[in-house]
């Protein structure tokens, strides 16, 4: 039971750290509280089994004994930006920002220290804060450095013999070490000069034999690579700073499947266009997740052989994480995303429930996959900066607020060593006192969304397919040559010309149509011509001439003029002709009001005023507040009504 399992997560505050037990109590771990630290603490990490905890402070890194907060080491190591343990929490690195010295040698600003000791063991060159840190083999027998195009292998329990194995793959720009009992190493080769990149993976214990597999491709400057739990496969997402295709403002993606005994490699073939936003493996090390597309993004649901078994259509999601167990996994989004976070059941593949938690930093599954923790982090948020405990059902449990947070995470503890998933997913504790208190706390009252603007003619009507997200009931994209929001609009006829054809290659030979207008006729083969009717050059213009008392450059007659889209706010001219009025006037010529008679402009200012009294009681039904001129204005409508009456219309 949640309530048998000892779970602790851990946060560092500004000038404070903080530890506190899990479900089902949430109290402050006391003993870490009286030691904590004077000054501002920069960063904490604990060891992957859960057994050891570094802190880092200004003067030097402390080593605690996470159970009963036993201090073990104090390192001497100021100015500390990165630590990290060795897997089994042998060793502990640390990493400094490189300095230049007096004596013009190099700074080993890299450091790798005994745990048990305090000692010193090794130092290294290290200017890139990335990938800065060995990569240990689970058992610690091997560790893996590159530097520069060179991968230098070393034993853990020899460091003063220095490097017992090297391979050099030229352009190498990353290495990642698979976990497992037979490591492998991926080594990925960015493209350059025209040369495609690549993913080869060695066997670590054979560097010097060819790769056991190996893929190339274009379109790829970095690679971001996650392998499997076993280290059978890997994953490799790769990314470019450009999209030559100017379809999407932060580059093209692709992923790709290897396998490390070299008999499956392939692209994962996605059908929604778009960036691939995140993807994860399962614990079982058997399928995988990706969420992929212009948003709304799609997720679906691989297994090792890249064959879809489960597609969850399009929301609005950017990350994806299986529970330890891989029995449930969340599907959020987060940064410029609302903070929605839906929980799936794997084996059912129905969502169990919907968590609202915007603005957060980092979500994480507990050890047992009970209960997730989200935080919003500063400096990225340096408001309402807090942690939130959720029940993987959805109610929150734990609550608490922090001034300035800028890390936090559970307790690591080794799954083997906890009771399974239940069949059933379980129900929710009691949540703490923290949950009700902060319930009790009057919230400001949520404004109406103003929404979209939708321009007068198409307000109070339905929004049109092609305006609406995919998992609103919109159009879905074409997955070959546009974006999920396409540039050009659909073709189809709308009110007032919404949604019409109004973009090039639309009806109207790519002219803008707005009803009530007059439109010219369509232009002839014989129109494009140089030297056609409608094609007369600029007064002024190259190679145009002064001719006759105008100063024109030919004879320019109405009928010759390019036509002007126009939008006449009036009711159908035509009607009133038929009613009997102005019956002897022509039809209205584009080219502005000289070219209406006095009855059509008559006409055409009442339903300007009619159109603007209909817009005000829209808003007056909106709740909206309307001035006092607004308010005299919809009184006036009588009038107009019968102005327009007497001109011998009787309803517009």
């Amino acid at each position: 039971m949640a309530s048998q399992i000892s779970q602790q997560y851990a946060f560092r505050a500004q000038k404070s750290l903080g530890l506190v037990n899990g479900s089902p109590n949430y109290d402050p771990v006391e003993a870490f509280q009286a030691q904590a630290p004077e000054g501002p603490s920069r960063l904490y990490q604990y060891s992957a089994d859960g057994r050891l905890f570094a802190l880092a402070i200004p003067t030097g890194v402390r080593i605690y004994q996470a159970q009963g907060a036993t201090l073990l080491k104090e390192l001497p190591v100021p100015n500390v930006i990165e630590i990290g343990f060795s897997p089994r929490g042998t060793y502990l690195s640390t990493w400094e920002r490189p300095q230049k010295l007096d004596d013009g040698a190099q700074h080993k600003n890299l450091r790798i220290f005994s745990v048990s000791t305090g000692e010193e063991l090794v130092a290294f060159t290290q200017k890139s804060q990335e990938g800065w840190n060995l990569q240990y083999t689970i058992s610690e027998s091997h560790a893996v450095r590159l530097v520069g195009q060179e991968i230098q292998v070393f034993r853990p329990a020899e460091w003063s013999k220095g490097v017992v194995d090297k391979l050099k793959v030229e352009g190498a720009t990353s290495v990642t070490l698979s976990p497992g009992l037979n490591p492998s190493i991926a080594v990925f080769v960015a493209e350059k000069k025209g040369q495609p990149a690549s993913i080869k993976i060695f066997g670590l214990l054979s560097l010097a034999a060819s790769p056991t597999c190996s893929k190339t491709f274009f379109k790829a400057d970095r690679a971001q690579i996650k392998w499997n739990t076993l280290g059978t496969q890997v994953l490799a997402l790769t990314h470019t700073d450009v999209d030559n295709t100017n379809k999407s403002y932060y580059g093209e993606t692709g992923l790709y499947l290897l396998s490390a005994a070299g008999n499956f490699d392939c692209r994962v073939t996605l059908d929604k266009e778009g960036p691939v936003h995140d993807f994860a493996w399962s614990p079982n090390s058997k399928e995988f997740g990706v969420v992929y597309g212009f948003m709304p993004a799609k997720t679906k649901l691989f297994d090792q052989r890249v064959k879809t078994l489960h597609d969850f259509g399009s929301s609005p999601h950017n990350f994806i994480s299986f529970n330890p167990q891989g029995r449930l996994f969340a599907l959020a989004g987060f940064g410029n995303l609302a903070g929605k976070i839906d929980i799936f059941d794997r084996r059912t593949l129905t969502k169990v429930t919907t968590i609202d938690a915007p603005n957060t930093s980092v979500c994480e599954w507990s050890p047992d996959g009970r209960f997730l923790l989200t935080a919003t982090l500063s400096p990225r948020l340096r408001v309402d900066n807090g942690i939130k405990i959720w029940h993987c059902t959805g109610p929150l449990m734990h609550v608490q607020g922090v001034d300035e947070l800028y890390q936090a995470s559970w307790r690591p503890t080794s799954v083997d060593a906890l009771p399974s998933f239940p069949q059933v997913i379980p129900p929710a504790p009691t949540p703490s006192a923290s949950v009700t208190d902060a319930s009790t706390i009057a919230k400001p009252t949520p404004t109406k969304p103003a929404g979209a603007y939708r321009p007068p003619g198409a307000r109070g009507l339905a929004t049109p397919a092609i305006y609406k997200r995919e998992d609103e009931g919109g159009l879905p994209s074409s997955g070959t040559s546009t974006p999920s929001r396409p540039y050009s609009r659909s073709p189809g006829p709308g009110p007032n010309g919404y949604g019409g054809q109004q973009q090039n290659g639309g009806g109207n030979n790519g002219r803008r149509y707005v009803p009530g207008a007059p439109q010219s006729p369509s232009p002839g083969p014989e129109s494009d011509k140089k030297g056609a009717p409608g094609r007369t050059k600029r007064k002024g213009g190259k190679g145009g001439k002064k001719d006759g008392p105008g100063g024109g450059g030919g004879d320019e007659t109405p009928s010759a003029r390019p036509s002007l889209d126009i939008q006449v706010d009036t009711i159908d001219i035509g009607a009133a002709v038929a009613a009997g009025v102005g019956a002897d006037s022509a039809p209205p010529t584009p080219g502005g009001d000289k070219a209406l008679d006095p009855v059509s402009k008559k006409l055409r200012n009442l339903n300007k005023k009619l159109k603007a009294i209909e817009e005000l009681k829209e808003k007056s039904q909106r709740g909206e507040r309307l001035e006092a001129t607004q308010l005299k204005k919809i009184e006036s409508e009588a009038e107009i009504r019968k102005e327009l009456a007497g001109l011998g219309i009787t309803d517009p």
